[in-house]
Order: C-alpha cells, then sequence, then structure tokens
C-alpha cells in the first residue's frame, strides 16, 4: 500500500528532478508532507509568485538540460503558470508542472477554487494550450503510468512542459500499485535520417557556390555545438543563428554571421538574401528570423534551395516548402553527414573564395557603420556600450538571460555567445518577467557561472520579487536594468508608424511629465541585496565587474539613451501597416 503523495516524491527522485519550484497552498499540503522525506535528494524552492516558479524551471532546464518540476495549489496559483509555461513551450524547455485540484469527492459541486463551469476540476482547458499534454490521474492506481507517460512526453523528441494535475486527495489516499520504471531519457534517444538524405545533403553541400547553414534552438537541444563546428570547420560553411542558437558555434568564429531579420547583423542578412543553398537545423524560421517571410529581405525561398532539418514534423514546411525536409534530431544528424564526407574522403581545404569575398565586404561595411556607437561615452549610456562592456567584463562561460524589450534587439544583433546554453531568451511567447525570473534557474543549474539578466525597466517592476527569492536562497545573481523609463521597442513602433503619436508607453509623473522609474537599486537594498545605479557609461564595466566578483545579488540600475535605435537590417510586418525598410542594407531579388 502506497501513499499517492509518496509516489510522486519517490517519482522526482527516480527521476533525478532536484528541483522542485513551489508555492504553498491547501491543495498541495499532502504533496509538502510527502517532499519533507525526500529533502536531501529533492530542494524545494518556495519564490513569491507562481510565474517566478515556473520561469526558474525553464531556465534551470535551459542551461542543464535536466528538468525541474513545479508545484502550486488548486486555482489561482496553477493559473499564474499560464504565460511562463507558454513562454516554456514556445521555446521548447522541458518543465514538470504539478498542479493540485480540489478532491475527486468534491467534484462538480463548485467547492473553492473549482472550475466547472464545462466540466468538473476543469483546469486541464486552462493548461492544454501550452503544455505538451496534460494528465489528470484520479485515483492513486493510476499515478505512475500518468507519471512514467509525462516524463516521456516532456523529454521526448522535441522537449516541453507537461502537466501532471492530480486532485489533492491522491497525495493522501493510499494503493496498491506497481511502480514505473524511470525514464531519465533527454537526448539519450535519437532520430536519425535516411542513408539516402544524408547522401543527397553531403552533394547539396559540395554543389553550392554560396552555401549557408542556419541553426536554431534544435542544435542547442540537441548538444551538438562540437559536430556543428566540425562540419561548418570542414566544408567551410558560414553559420547564421537563432538567439536561441547562439554560442553553438563560437560566435567570434570567422565562420559566424550572427543573428538574421529585422534586428539582425547584416552580413547575416547578406548571407540569407543572396545564398543558393541554406541547410536550417532545428530552426523555425519565424517571423522575427526571416524578416516576417517578406522575399529578399532575409531570405529568398523558393529561389535559394532550402533542406529543413527538425526533429519535431510540424515546423517541416510551416512557413518555407523545403526541396528536402528531414525529420532527425540535429546531431544524430550531423554526426551522419560527418560521417559521410569522411568516407567520400574529400579534400576539404579552403573552398568558396568568391562567397567569402562577399561575406568579408559585408562584414567591413557594417563594422565601418556600428563601430562609432561602440566607441562613444555618453550620459545617459549609449545601448552599444552596455552590450560591448558585458561582452569584455564577461567570462566565456557567463550565462546571461534577456527579456522582451528594445534591450534584446541589442543584444541579438551584436551579443557574441561563446558557448551554448549560455544566452536565455523567451524568443517564441516572449513573455515579460523571464529573464529575471529565469536567471535564478540558470545560477541553480550552474553555480560556478557568473549569471546576469539584462532586463528593461518595464519587465523587471512586473517580477521585483525575485530579489527575495535571491536573499532566502542565497542566489548569487546580477540584474543589470535597461533603465530608459519607457515600453521603449512598443513606443519606437508608435513613433515609427504613427508619427510620433506616443501614449501608454513612456513612465511619467505629474502634470510636467517628467521622466519616473522607482530608485532600483534603494529597492534592490530594501529586499536586502546590493544596488548602485550609473549614469556614465565611463562607470558602468567596474561596477559590472565588481557586482560579478561579490558573488552575492546586486542589481545594477543604468540609465541607457532611450532615443538610440537598434539599426534595422531586415524587416518586420505587423500587416496592414506597411514594414518599415532597413535602416542599413536593402532587399535583393534574383
Amino acid at each position: 500500500m502506497r501513499k499517492g503523495g509518496d509516489l510522486v516524491a519517490e517519482f522526482l527522485v527516480k527521476e533525478k528532478i532536484p528541483y522542485v519550484f513551489g508555492i504553498c497552498g491547501h491543495g498541495n499540503i499532502g504533496l509538502l508532507d510527502s517532499l519533507y522525506d525526500v529533502r536531501d535528494k529533492v530542494q524545494l524552492v518556495s519564490p513569491r509568485h507562481e510565474q517566478v516558479a515556473a520561469h526558474m524551471a525553464d531556465g534551470f532546464f535551459r542551461v542543464s538540460h535536466r528538468p525541474a518540476a513545479t508545484l502550486t495549489s488548486t486555482g489561482p496559483g496553477s493559473a499564474n503558470l499560464i504565460m511562463a509555461l507558454a513562454v516554456a513551450q514556445t521555446d521548447s524547455s522541458a518543465v514538470l508542472s504539478i498542479t493540485a485540484n480540489v478532491p475527486t469527492s468534491q467534484f462538480n459541486r463548485g467547492p473553492f477554487q473549482e472550475l466547472n463551469r464545462h466540466h468538473q476540476a476543469d483546469f486541464n482547458n486552462v493548461i492544454k494550450p501550452v503544455v505538451k499534454r496534460s494528465f489528470q490521474p484520479t485515483r492513486v492506481e493510476m499515478l505512475p503510468l500518468a507519471m512514467r507517460q509525462a516524463a516521456t512526453t516532456m523529454t521526448s523528441g522535441r522537449p516541453g512542459p507537461v502537466n501532471l494535475d492530480i486532485p489533492f486527495n491522491l497525495f493522501q489516499e493510499s494503493a496498491e500499485v506497481d511502480v514505473e520504471p524511470a525514464w531519465d531519457g533527454f537526448n539519450s534517444r535519437r532520430s536519425g535520417a535516411s542513408e539516402a538524405d544524408v547522401v543527397r545533403t553531403v552533394d547539396w553541400l559540395l554543389e553550392a557556390e554560396r552555401p549557408a547553414i542556419f541553426i536554431g534552438h534544435g542544435v542547442t537541444l540537441s548538444e551538438a555545438g562540437e559536430e556543428l563546428t566540425a562540419l561548418a570547420q570542414l566544408l567551410s560553411v558560414p553559420v547564421i543563428s537563432s538567439p536561441n542558437g547562439m554560442g553553438c558555434l563560437d560566435m567570434r568564429d570567422d565562420l559566424s554571421l550572427g543573428f538574421i531579420g529585422r534586428n539582425g547583423a547584416y552580413p547575416a542578412n547578406q548571407a540569407g538574401r543572396h545564398a543558393d543553398l541554406v541547410l536550417a537545423i532545428g530552426a523555425r524560421f519565424d517571423d522575427r528570423s526571416s524578416s516576417s517571410w517578406l522575399p529578399g529581405y532575409s531570405w529568398n525561398f523558393p529561389h535559394t534551395r532550402l533542406i529543413h532539418v527538425d526533429v519535431d514534423h510540424a515546423e517541416l514546411g510551416r512557413n518555407y516548402a523545403p526541396d528536402l525536409g528531414i525529420l532527425a534530431d540535429a546531431k544524430a544528424f550531423i554526426q551522419q553527414l560527418l560521417s559521410e564526407i569522411h568516407r567520400r574522403t574529400l579534400d576539404t581545404g579552403p573552398r568558396l573564395g568568391p562567397w567569402y569575398d562577399k561575406i568579408a565586404h559585408w562584414r567591413a561595411e557594417w563594422e565601418t557603420f556600428v563601430r562609432p556607437g561602440f566607441e562613444t561615452h555618453s550620459a545617459p549610456i549609449r545601448p552599444e556600450r552596455i552590450v560591448a562592456d558585458c561582452r569584455a567584463v564577461l567570462p566565456d562561460d557567463a550565462i546571461i538571460s534577456l527579456d522582451s524589450g528594445i534591450h534584446h534587439n541589442w543584444f541579438m544583433q551584436f551579443w557574441e555567445a561563446r558557448r551554448p546554453q549560455t544566452m536565455l531568451n523567451t524568443w517564441g511567447y516572449s513573455g515579460m518577467g523571464f529573464g529575471p525570473c529565469s536567471i535564478l534557474g540558470a545560477k541553480l543549474a550552474a553555480p560556478d557561472s557568473p549569471c546576469v539578466s539584462i532586463c528593461g525597466d518595464g519587465g523587471f517592476t512586473m517580477v521585483p520579487h525575485v530579489l527575495c527569492t535571491a536573499v532566502e536562497y542565497d542566489i548569487p545573481v546580477v540584474w543589470v536594468v535597461w533603465n530608459n523609463f519607457a515600453w521603449a521597442a512598443i513606443r519606437d513602433l508608435q513613433y515609427a508608424y504613427f508619427d510620433g503619436r506616443e501614449i501608454g508607453t513612456a513612465f511619467y509623473r505629474g502634470p510636467n511629465k517628467e521622466p519616473y522609474n522607482p530608485d532600483f537599486a534603494a529597492w534592490a537594498k530594501a529586499a536586502g541585496v546590493a544596488g548602485i545605479t550609473v549614469t556614465r557609461s565611463e562607470d558602468f564595466a567596474d561596477v559590472l565587474a565588481e557586482a560579478v566578483a561579490f558573488n552575492k545579488p546586486a542589481v545594477i540600475d543604468v540609465h541607457v539613451d532611450a532615443e538610440i535605435r537598434p539599426p534595422g537590417t531586415g524587416a518586420w510586418a505587423l500587416p496592414p501597416i506597411a514594414p518599415k525598410e532597413p535602416v542599413f542594407g536593402k532587399p535583393w531579388s534574383p
């Protein structure tokens, strides 16, 4: 006879889930009692908001590639997870979301915090759109199978969050059960491509005069950075990256062209426009990495030949019809390519000279255009200076998290990730608050690496309670608050599309509309966190270095010039409004 709560706690231990990020409630106290017995193997971390819990689990997975769990009570506590789980789902992060529900004996009676308008204990229908699968066992005997299936679903193929919605009585009731074996399966079972597709891919790569590789989060998740680097270097093929793929190839490598899209690097957009073959691996071709699919702005499909490789069949052909679509794990596929290339004993010396002459020319043009902003000191601080100083101060193993906002555009365009799993982005769903919260989970996953959240003033103000969690659990992260006194990314859209008719995007107070924000440094100190305000660009690098060396939670309030915008090199469309043309460069049609 086994109690349901004990089964859940033992499952977490067997699946090697080291953290439960959870908040107590009457619906989950039965499980909290079981977690007490395994507290030496599974640590409960209790943030001050459920959104933070899910973002922490998301950040933990992105850095460690091991799932963590969240635990919330019935009703509002679990509802607070929805945005954060949507971020995890769209960015393929495995999170085990354990939610409590009302006792089965009270189903459909309208007890405290039951949703029952359309179905009894109906929280599943709230959470289903933002998870891979929601399981709702209603007897203790159903728990072992549901937990194994949840673990399998969470980490098979394209990873993502899953939900176990457990009525309260199951935690306390007992039954005779057969315990299922552990799964612990992320990246241990890989699918490869057919031999014919591997041969054809190598043939096309060798035939191409202007090839490019486009990588996304799938390469990071597959831990295929070493293989990708070997392939690119072996065939001298340049690499374009989505933000979640950055670092799989050291971005200081000459083969790295950076990000593509509206706020991409100019050489990346030029290479995408002019390529005759693109090998896309684990990338979605979303609107921001494809200039909203406008021909000639970032890509030129179908004129350009496309090989699209992804572990998720739903992404193959979603936005561009590939000439060759391959359902395969990124690492397994690249290993197959390398084996085929070595089998042919090819001369893989320097290749594609004319193509690299063009790329070198685009790089020189771009460097000349952007260099002045990186060299200028000013108050308020130019955005480029913050990126440059972060690059100079932070070591190769440093992990940064970025939130939704204008700061993210600058880092997409100019950050140079040196290693995979070191740049955390809220990319697909772009939820604000992800950056300040996920960095806590990242630090727990990589305690020896500096972990820095670069976050907007708006996003940080949404989740300031992260400071409490950092202090309570002694998590030494640094928050760099990009303080421009506005929802600046949206304000800039108003300026661009509506003749400067700004409303609702600037932070003002009083009849004179003085810029207003809390004193973030004082706010930090009130929470027991080190805080400092930086208004001069000459000071930021030293302050950041000291905060990292301090090895305690710290907030740096950086006043950034809100009137300087990232130079658009592609486009982004908000139909029916006509998109703006690139600030630097122009689209190209064959």
